[in-house]
C-alpha cells in the first residue's frame, strides 16, 4: 500500500535546518516515537505530503523544503509589544513561565491558540515573537516510510477527538508538545511537516 489521501502513516525521519553547507540537526525522531499522522487531512505541509507521496513502508526519502513551501519568510509584523499586566498572576507577580527564550500560548480575541517566544521582558512590555519558529529556514528531511494502512476509526478519533487537527510534530512524532515544531491548530509535527 502507498501513501495516498486517508492513509495512515507512519515514519521516521531527521529534520535539518539551515543551507547545504552548514546543516543542522533541529529534531529527529526515532522507532519508538514515530511520526504519525492521516495523509490529505490537513496534519502537515503540503510540500511535505507531495514529497513522501506514492511512497510505500521500506522506503527511503531526502527532500529539501524551501522557506516558503514550508513556514514562510519570518516577517517583523509578527513580533508584538504586549502589556506585561497580561502576564501577572492574581498575586500581580509576572508568571514564572514567562522568560526570554520561552515560548507560551496565548489566545486571540476569538478564542484561537497561538504560540510566541519571549524576545524580551521590559518594565512595562512583553515583546513576544509570533513567527513560527522554523520561519525563514530551510527544512531538510531524511527518513523512511515504517507504515502505511487504512486509516482505522480509532485512528481518526485519536487524532481529531476532542480537538481539531493534530499531527503527530515536531514535526511530528505523533506528540502535540513543546519538543516539536508546529503551527497552532496548528497540530503538531514543525519540526517539521506540520501545519
Amino acid at each position: 500500500m502507498t501513501v495516498a489521501p486517508n492513509k495512515f502513516v507512519s515514519l521516521g525521519y531527521e529534520l535539518y535546518v539551515g543551507n547545504s553547507e552548514e546543516r543542522v540537526l533541529m529534531e529527529e525522531t526515532s522507532p519508538e516515537r514515530p511520526l504519525t499522522y492521516i495523509q490529505g487531512m490537513g496534519m502537515m505541509l503540503p510540500e511535505f505530503e507531495k514529497n513522501i507521496f506514492g511512497l510505500k513502508a521500506g522506503d527511503k526519502f531526502d527532500f529539501t523544503l524551501t522557506s516558503e513551501e514550508a513556514y514562510g519568510p519570518r516577517v517583523d509584523e509578527a513580533v508584538h509589544e504586549l502589556a506585561k499586566e497580561m502576564f501577572l498572576t492574581p498575586e500581580g507577580e509576572l508568571d514564572a513561565n514567562v522568560q526570554e527564550g520561552a515560548t507560551l500560548p496565548l489566545y486571540t480575541p476569538d478564542g484561537e491558540m497561538i504560540r510566541g517566544s519571549v524576545l524580551e521582558i521590559r518594565e512595562d512590555i512583553v515583546v513576544m515573537d509570533f513567527n513560527h519558529p522554523l520561519a525563514g529556514e530551510e527544512l531538510h528531511f531524511i527518513g523512511e516510510i515504517y507504515d502505511v494502512h487504512e486509516a482505522t476509526p480509532e485512528e481518526i478519533e485519536a487524532f481529531f477527538g476532542g480537538h481539531e487537527g493534530g499531527c503527530g510534530c515536531g514535526c511530528g512524532c505523533g506528540h502535540d508538545d513543546e519538543d516539536h515544531g508546529h503551527k497552532e491548530h496548528d497540530g503538531c509535527g514543525g519540526g517539521c511537516g506540520c501545519h
